[in-house]
């Protein structure tokens, strides 16, 4: 029987190089693939999250300062005299309203009127063109002063118990227009001015607990006057 020849062993060794080539290429595709870096697991995630800045958060919303407290204007009379002694002065406040008057007693007179603001200013007008500005000091009494026919008079009115106050009667008594203001003091004096048909003339006295008063030999009633 014949040995094999040196060419079949010659294939032969050419068969196994090639089937070992073949076997390395497999392995290091693993190990190339092995090597990768991992995913970075969910524990580093977090770790990140916690150490990253806190949230910023809006302040707490300022509360409002509340406004000082002030003395309502109460529905009430003042009454009182300038500060020379000349005349008087009487105002009456209503819901946010007042009416006023000035007079000294003989031949000088105004009504006045307007509104009074919630810190207890006020501006009150006549139609002669007088002008009473005032403030109301914490309810008790109206400081201010009076302009009338080119003089100005300083005036301090108290608040009034009855029967003091500001009064008044319009009637028609023998053919004349009659026009009468009182001003009751606190202390029971009073000050007023009749007209008839516009000529002034100092008032008779009333009677402050009815309003009560004789005109030329008729009887009138003087009321409260209110705005």
């Amino acid at each position: 029987m014949k040995r094999p020849g040196p060419l079949l062993t010659l294939l032969a060794g050419l068969l196994l190089g090639v089937f070992l080539l073949s076997l390395n290429a497999t392995s290091g595709a693993k190990n190339t693939s092995s090597s990768a870096s991992p995913p970075p697991s969910s524990a580093d995630t977090t770790k990140d999250t916690k150490e990253s800045p806190a949230a910023t958060q809006s302040p707490a919303p300022t509360k409002p300062t509340p406004s000082p407290s002030r003395t309502p204007v109460p529905n009430a009379g003042y009454a009182g005299r300038t500060d020379d002694g000349s005349s008087a002065v009487a105002v009456t406040l209503r819901d946010g309203r007042a009416i006023a008057y000035f007079c000294d007693g003989r031949n000088k007179e105004s009504w006045l009127k307007g509104d009074v603001n919630d810190d207890g200013t006020m501006r009150l007008t006549g139609r002669d063109g007088s002008v009473l500005t005032g403030t109301l000091k914490e309810g008790k009494r109206i400081r201010g002063t009076v302009d009338i026919d080119g003089g100005r008079y300083a005036f301090t009115a108290d608040r009034t118990k009855k029967p003091s106050g500001l009064y008044r009667a319009t009637a028609t008594v023998r053919g004349a227009q009659v026009d009468g203001g009182w001003i009751v003091l606190p202390d029971g004096r009073q000050v007023g001015v009749l007209t008839r048909d516009g000529e002034p003339s100092p008032a008779p006295r009333i009677d402050p607990e009815t309003g009560a008063v004789t005109v030329d030999g008729q009887q009138l009633t003087a009321l409260p006057a209110t705005p």
